[in-house]
């Protein structure tokens, strides 16, 4: 989901009323990032509190190429990861994942084995064609038990984009909220529907509702649901003991624009690239009687954050055995202290971008000069990127420079010869310095494996007769054991 797809942030049509009551009863935050511009990554680091960089969600296939878990992909979230809810259980949380998982498809990635003590959802959301039909084939499971594919079991009609899964989703998410609010037991619930990544579905009371087409169905029907959880958490009596945040993994893909593709305006670029379209996302918190409604915070945050925040709140302390990247939140919801802080920008293997108070610097773009960017050239290529271009490393290629307050859509880079460029670079570069200094890589988790030793078909399928036969192995190779 892309930033300009709330209306609290300007989006014209005005379909997301209850996101927007939810910013007016809580905190918005406008300077809130993904960890990444992909959704794996992105999910490993909300739940590590660490960079991509770091967790091992990254691959050395090729210099900042990106990567997520597809069938071709045998690694998954490491075992020396320690993730939220195997630390909220130390505490007595019982911890649900309701949607899409994407953080390793074999049973040892399985969400049980990592902290969970209840899973309904899929692996992944684009995890086909198999068939050779232009249809995914995704499974989807309740907790062990693979229970159906999409399409086959799950979707009514691939045509039309109509499906019920998201009533489903917030069927068991007020199941689950009742379950253990009633009990009086602590819980967490990450709710990570997918009705916005194509294929983009939303259900019969929703479709042709909306002014932005499928896509805007499929925003209208999540925004509804999540108005119902919210009122059901207040209805239950247990909303002023339970934290809530909103937020997306990474921008709107515009490569599924017009149909099935958001908004990232005003932003430049989407998914897929660390301009601001592809990593600043929406984040609004909810805490009725904790936090002061109707404020708004440009606190410089990131999905990072949740990890620490949420420990802080449940009275956990953070790993001290290695690096966490996200900070704890809790002092600016709760009293409003607003913390410096950098944001990085990565992309598979390389840091591409640094963040600090206004500016934002580039240091690999995909274009080859300033002068080039500002003229429209290579302008967003966000979609089609076959390489990278230094900036850093280059002695007339300097790194581009933008005030993201004057200019957030990345249309006027400063001149490097102005002495607000100078000045501005003699506070980051120390800051990218240390950064890459002390820098220690996990081992690379997404890399490409020869398909011919991948079991391509999902633990249960045989005892539902769904096992499907798999193409012709590409011929890609394992750079690592797996």
């Amino acid at each position: 989901m892309g930033w300009g797809d709330l209306g609290v942030f300007g989006e014209p049509s005005k379909e997301t009323p209850n996101l927007d009551r939810m910013a007016s009863e809580g905190i918005l935050f406008p300077d809130f990032y993904t960890a990444n511009p992909l959704c794996s990554p992105s999910r490993a680091s909300l739940l590590t509190g660490r960079l991509p960089i770091r967790n091992g969600f990254y691959t050395t296939n090729a210099h900042a190429r990106n990567a997520y878990t597809p069938q071709e992909i045998v690694g998954g979230i490491p075992d020396s990861e320690v993730l939220l809810p195997e630390l909220l259980k130390k505490a007595g949380y019982i911890n649900k994942i309701i949607g899409k998982w994407h953080l390793g498809h074999r049973n040892k990635y399985h969400p049980l084995n990592r902290g969970f003590d209840e899973w309904f959802g899929s692996p992944n959301c684009h995890f086909g064609p198999y068939d050779n039909k232009e249809r995914p084939n995704i499974p989807v499971y309740r907790d062990w038990e693979m229970i159906g594919r999409y399409y086959e079991d799950i979707y009514i009609n691939h045509k039309t984009g109509e499906s019920n899964l998201t009533q489903i989703y917030l069927q068991e998410a007020t199941t689950f909220i009742y379950k253990y609010g009633i009990s009086k037991q602590p819980f967490f619930m990450y709710w990570a529907i997918d009705a916005t990544h194509a294929p983009v579905y939303a259900s019969s009371r929703f479709l042709g509702t909306s002014r932005r087409g499928l896509y805007g169905d499929a925003v209208r029907e999540i925004d509804f649901s999540i108005g119902q959880i919210l009122e059901f958490l207040k209805n239950m009596g247990i909303a002023k003991n339970t934290f809530v945040f909103f937020t997306s993994d990474n921008g709107a893909a515009l490569i599924s624009a017009p149909h099935q593709g958001g908004s990232n305006s005003p932003f430049l670029c989407g998914k897929q690239t660390t301009f601001e379209g592809g990593m600043r996302v929406p984040g609004i918190a909810w805490w009725p009687g904790q936090l002061a409604a109707g404020q708004v915070s440009y606190q410089l945050g990131n999905v990072m954050d949740l990890f620490t925040t949420s420990l802080a709140l449940a009275g956990l302390e953070p790993p001290a055995d290695r690096q966490i990247d996200g900070i704890d939140l809790s002092p600016v919801i709760l009293e409003g202290k607003e913390v410096e802080r950098p944001i990085f920008y990565y992309r598979g293997n390389e840091l591409m971008a640094v963040r600090l108070g206004p500016y934002k610097a580039h240091y690999w773009t995909w274009s080859n000069s300033w002068q080039e960017l500002s003229q429209g050239i290579n302008f967003c290529p966000g979609q089609n990127i076959t390489g990278v271009t230094t900036h850093d490393q280059v002695e007339y290629i300097k790194p581009l420079l933008f005030h993201l307050g004057r200019d957030p859509g990345e249309k006027y880079p400063i001149r490097p010869s102005s002495a607000e460029y100078q000045n501005v670079m003699l506070g980051i570069s120390p800051v990218v310095r240390q950064h890459k200094d002390t820098m220690i890589p996990g081992e690379p988790q997404l890399n490409v494996c020869d398909l011919a030793v991948m079991n391509w078909s999902p633990p249960g399928c045989k005892k539902l007769g769904k096992c499907l036969t798999p193409p012709e192995s590409q011929p890609w190779k394992c750079v690592w054991p797996h």
